[in-house]
């Protein structure tokens, strides 16, 4: 199962949480304002573990990969 899917029947294609209408930036605003991952999970139930840490990871990667070309090109 993939953990982000964007579809404009729902949230007008606000990418979210595979099976769940929770926006994946929700994640990332509740980890800026400084709560924990399980306060995140404890107010979005329908998002699992598993979909938030493959989001984390995600980001991660993309983050390296961008990273990584900077570094390439410079």
């Amino acid at each position: 199962m993939q953990a982000i899917k964007a579809d404009p029947d729902i949230m007008h294609g606000t990418p979210c949480f595979s099976g769940t209408r929770v926006p994946v930036a929700s994640l990332f605003d509740h980890l800026r304002q400084g709560y924990p991952l399980e306060y995140f999970l404890a107010q979005f139930p329908s998002v699992k573990r598993e979909q938030a840490e493959d989001v984390l990871d995600l980001a991660k990667q993309a983050l390296t990969n961008a990273e990584t070309g900077a570094r390439a090109v410079g």
